[in-house]
């Protein structure tokens, strides 16, 4: 196989600590591999996404990567974005800078570091600008989620939004809600699919720990019947932040929130959302920390 002696990364992103957060993989020196090869190692290392460093030289100004699931390729995915811009920062340019750009399928995702002690501290990342889609009824997601309409927060809508992947945010009441939410798979899909959306996103205002704003929780449900919950997601989470500042549910556009997920999967994980105007763009920006977990050589 072409991928001999190439260097990969294990780094848990959106995480408080080590061996919290969503893992992710990471591959140096992908020019050397196949779109089939990057696939077949995506599929052994078996994480919710492997990324690709495509080349360790800027081209048209960003680095070039690629990002897969076990079963097909990603045009966007948030985690994979800050876990290789770390990568990038500490293995392949080694000093430090402010921002960096990475070049993926949905096009060019900007990256902002922090730093603490000369390390990396919070990365952020600016997603595309915001998409809003098709509005579900509450009886519908109701169904789909295995919750009662009453569990759902009536005074916003359930709708789809974008910001390079498309999810359908679900405004809850309360934590119980989240915590109760099943889904049906076959009603999941169905609403889905009928508003344009990748995957349902719940949240709800009330959270495990005071100093975080919101609750989210989701479900990566496929078309034969898996069930898998995402410890962390980056892309649906800016999609909650455009989504919050869209239908102004903290009172303004301007949003500046930590939230919460993956507490009923035992990975907590901490995600940073902020929202601003720039003339008539919303920017949306995503973030959070990355801890290096292990290295290693594909051989």
């Amino acid at each position: 196989m072409a991928a001999d002696a190439l260097d990969f990364y294990i780094v848990d992103v959106f995480a408080e600590s080590k061996y919290a957060g969503n893992q992710l993989a990471v591959v140096r020196g992908g020019a050397a591999l196949s779109t089939e090869e990057m696939q077949q190692i995506a599929l052994e290392m078996n994480y919710s996404e492997t990324t690709f460093i495509i080349s360790d030289e800027e081209q048209d100004g960003g680095y070039d990567v690629r990002i897969f699931t076990a079963h097909e390729e990603l045009p966007f995915a948030g985690h994979p974005v800050l876990g290789t811009a770390y990568i990038l920062q500490r293995e392949v340019v080694g000093i430090s800078f402010e921002q960096i750009t990475l070049n993926l399928m949905v096009g060019p995702i900007p990256v902002t570091f922090t730093y603490s002690g000369g390390l990396p501290d919070v990365l952020w990342m600016q997603q595309r600008p915001p998409v809003y889609g098709e509005q579900a009824s509450a009886l519908s997601v109701a169904e789909a989620l295995n919750l009662d309409v009453a569990d759902i927060d009536e005074r916003f809508p359930a709708q789809t939004v974008s910001t390079g992947s498309p999810f359908l945010v679900v405004p809850l009441k309360t934590l119980d809600a989240v915590q109760r939410a099943r889904p049906n798979v076959e009603r999941y899909l169905q609403v889905a699919h009928d508003a344009g959306a990748r995957w349902l996103f719940i949240f709800a205002p009330e959270t495990y720990h005071p100093e975080n704003q919101l609750n989210v929780r989701m479900f990566a449900v496929e078309s034969n019947g898996t069930i898998l919950e995402d410890p962390a997601t980056g892309s649906a989470n800016g999609c909650l932040a455009a989504y919050l500042a869209h239908h102004r549910y903290f009172g303004s556009e301007s949003i500046n929130v930590r939230v919460e997920q993956g507490y009923e999967i035992k990975r907590p994980s901490l995600i940073m959302l902020r929202t601003e105007r720039d003339g008539d763009d919303l920017i949306v920006r995503v973030g959070g920390k990355v801890f290096m977990v292990a290295t290693g050589k594909l051989v």
